[in-house]
């Protein structure tokens, strides 16, 4: 599954949990709170001020 922008945490969550933990160690400990299962990872990036690229990147290996 090609993870981008746009897809959302709980989807992350639901489609490839073994990714959970590259958000996890870039500093998005809320992956668990009900309200980020509905927003996408470039959200959670901004809020978080973290390079969505970066992210991606190392999700998509």
């Amino acid at each position: 599954m090609k993870i981008n922008k746009d897809t959302k945490i709980g989807e992350l969550l639901e489609k490839a949990p073994e990714k959970v933990d590259i958000l996890l160690e870039a500093g998005m400990h809320c992956v668990g709170c009900p309200a980020s299962q509905e927003e996408t990872i470039e959200e959670a990036c901004l809020v978080h001020g973290i390079d969505v690229e970066e992210v991606l990147e190392e999700i998509n290996k």
